[in-house]
């Protein structure tokens, strides 16, 4: 009997843990994360809300292209203002921390 065949994922996993041993890789490994949570987190409250892009922007006396460019987290001009006008029309709460880097760069070999 031969040794159970490695997924692709834990390849992948083995290559990602490797990378994050370098500080500078893992610093914009976490970046990236961070970026695109926010914006799956903005996307997941206003779906959950029921609430098209058009129909928050509306909300926000915006357009709904404003929406998408805050929802895509290749965006990088959002300001806090904006930030928290979006999360109170989502009922939500603008949350900001200041974390060491080399916590950053435990959380992202953690995952």
């Amino acid at each position: 009997m031969g040794r159970p065949k490695k997924r692709q994922s834990d390849d992948f996993r083995d290559y990602l843990n490797e990378q994050l041993r370098d500080p500078e890789f893992a610093a914009g490994f976490e970046e990236a994360s961070e970026d695109l949570s926010f914006a799956v987190r903005i996307i997941e409250l206003r779906t959950a809300m029921g609430l098209s892009q058009k129909q928050l922007a509306d909300k926000l006396g915006t357009t709904q292209s404003v929406i998408s460019r805050i929802e895509n987290s290749n965006y990088q001009g959002h300001s806090l203002k904006t930030l928290r006008k979006v999360a109170d029309a989502l009922d939500a709460r603008v949350v900001i921390d200041i974390v060491p880097k080399e916590e950053m760069v435990k959380r992202a070999r953690s995952r």
